[in-house]
């Protein structure tokens, strides 16, 4: 389940791709599929591991054609190990809504993109979350958990003066925002309760089926209720020094 759309973060092979706080790695699959150089970094070892058993897997089957690479490694979004302008896309997907620091996240991408690369940036909506939020304090008062709620505006504010430039925003996952208010209504760890069992049959059966039906409903609802928020920048080039 992918929250960029690459239909309108394009990506050509062989550029160079940071997906940055990766979790399970579904932007970084995604990203070695369509025959990028692909770097997955998160401060979770673990995950980190099963990130790097899926790359070897998926190079073995043969899903990445030739001259992508993949690496999963451990690392700190604030200080991120890469000298400046080393990639030419940058990903950081439900991320920054964790990190209390998120100008010095917004500073460490902006350093280590290359002028003219874009940039993709996903958080939770403001209106589901705080939905979620006034349901259960369980849902965001945990070790690691979610720490504010952007409006849209701030976030592409936080964007503007960290030196990107935004060219194009939407929402995505409308379908799974009620399973988010089902959960922290019945409970976040309840997996038990009929109706969050029920409503996560349907969206497995969405996700692996991807009906038309689905599809059309979330296209319609993502501008209502979408889960995510997700904006797109450019980081500038610099300005050309006439010598004479």
């Amino acid at each position: 389940m992918l929250t960029v759309d690459f239909s309108r973060f394009p990506l050509a092979p062989g550029d160079r791709v940071l997906d940055l706080g990766c979790g399970a790695g579904r932007h970084a699959f995604e990203c070695y599929r369509r025959g990028a150089r692909v770097v997955a970094l998160d401060r979770n070892a673990e995950e980190i591991r099963e990130v790097a058993k899926w790359f070897a897997a998926m190079e073995e089957a043969g899903e990445a054609p030739a001259g992508a690479t993949a690496t999963a490694m451990e690392g700190d979004a604030l200080a991120l190990p890469f000298p400046d302008d080393s990639f030419d896309v940058v990903i950081i997907s439900e991320v920054m809504e964790h990190i209390h620091d998120d100008k010095g996240v917004l500073a460490e991408m902006v350093r280590v993109l290359r002028p003219g690369g874009r940039i993709a940036v996903t958080v939770p909506r403001y209106g589901p979350e705080k939905v979620c939020w006034t349901l259960s304090d369980a849902y965001h008062e945990v070790e690691g958990g979610h720490i504010r709620i952007y409006r849209a505006d701030q976030l592409l504010t936080r964007i503007r003066e960290a030196g990107l430039k935004p060219y194009g925003t939407h929402h995505a996952h409308a379908l799974h925002s009620p399973y988010w208010w089902l959960k922290c209504a019945f409970g976040v760890d309840n997996d038990k309760a009929l109706p969050v069992r029920a409503y996560h049959k349907l969206l497995v059966w969405d996700i692996m089926k991807k009906p038309l039906a689905t599809r059309v409903a979330e296209q319609a609802l993502n501008p209502l209720i979408g889960k995510s928020f997700v904006a797109y920048a450019t980081k500038p080039h610099l300005p050309t020094v006439d010598a004479a």
